[in-house]
């Protein structure tokens, strides 16, 4: 148990140690942070508030904003905090504690993804029984089973780590605590660990990809019967999914579903998913959707009406 560790505290090593790259490391990250957190949160401000956007597809777009929200917020404000700082701390308490909410939000936002794909299944290939399949109450329960397998996924990863006794040396050549760099922090034998730590977190990739592409494969399939205007609107529709899907997926895979070995190319492939998925989502997802900027603009000038009231 970490009751029996030595280590009390882990340092970072970030990006780098220049005081020069550091500041432009803070610009650059508050800056996308910043625009991560206005246009996350104004697709889940504009989806909740407005009646036109009440359909399956918007009622889990603004969640899985809300999620991006929340996963790129466990990460990014230590980032910032700490490119001001020489010596980047966290205790192992801590430490350990971001990779369960890193490994909630990031495994609610697999599934959501993937409950995404269906949506899309069911509203291509049975447009008429769409609206009976995709009701209130199933949405309801989609999402709720996506932050239900997010916690079961994350509860499963932080109890393997616990079990572990830490003596260090205490230095991750990363910028946050996750589960390899952690590993190799380990007084004990991690192979069992690392082989439950990577079965628990590959099976939930591999088997949410395999739906996701067999969704995909189907709907591609039955668009051969539609109408041209048909096809071209469903298929803007999955390109804007498979975007952000492999954005997410294709850096996550790369990390998580390989032998618990860290590798210094493994600080950028994180920035991918943790900070430019959630920065690309209000771009991919809604600023490039008619029915989502109208909305924008309508409460836009709400607000206006209101405050010159």
């Amino acid at each position: 148990m970490t009751a029996t560790s030595n280590m009390t505290e882990i340092i970072f090593l970030g990006f780098s140690q220049s005081q020069h790259l550091q500041k432009v490391i803070f610009v650059m990250f508050l800056l996308m942070y910043t625009a991560i957190v206005l246009g996350n949160g104004l697709i889940v401000v504009t989806i909740m508030s407005s009646k036109g956007l009440s359909s399956p597809m918007y009622f889990f777009l603004s969640y899985l904003s809300l999620v991006e929200l929340c996963y790129c917020s466990v990460t990014a404000p230590k980032l910032i905090f700490d490119s001001l700082l020489k010596r980047k701390v966290i205790s192992l308490q801590g430490c350990i504690t971001q990779i369960f909410f890193l490994h909630f939000f990031g495994g609610t936002e697999i599934f959501l993804l993937t409950v995404m794909a269906y949506d899309r299944y069911v509203a291509i290939c049975k447009p008429l029984h769409y609206v009976t399949i995709m009701n209130r109450r199933v949405c309801g329960f989609l999402v709720g089973a996506a932050w239900s397998g997010g916690l079961l996924h994350s509860a499963g990863q932080a109890f393997l780590i616990f079990q572990l006794p830490f003596c260090g040396p205490n230095i991750i050549d990363h910028y946050f605590c996750d589960v390899h760099p952690l590993l190799k922090l380990a007084c004990s034998d991690t192979f069992l660990i690392s082989l439950l730590v990577i079965i628990n977190g590959g099976s939930i990739s591999v088997i949410s990809f395999a739906v996701l592409l067999a969704s995909y494969v189907v709907i591609l399939h039955s668009l051969r019967s539609h109408t041209a205007e048909g096809r071209r609107r469903a298929l803007s529709t999955c390109a804007s999914h498979l975007a952000v899907v492999g954005l997410f997926f294709i850096p996550c895979s790369f990390v998580y579903m390989r032998p618990c070995i860290t590798l210094p190319v493994d600080k950028i492939v994180a920035v991918f998913y943790t900070v430019v998925t959630p920065l690309l989502n209000p771009i991919i997802y809604s600023f490039r959707n008619t029915e989502v900027k109208n909305a924008m603009r309508r409460l836009v000038r709400r607000k206006m009406s209101w405050e010159a009231k």
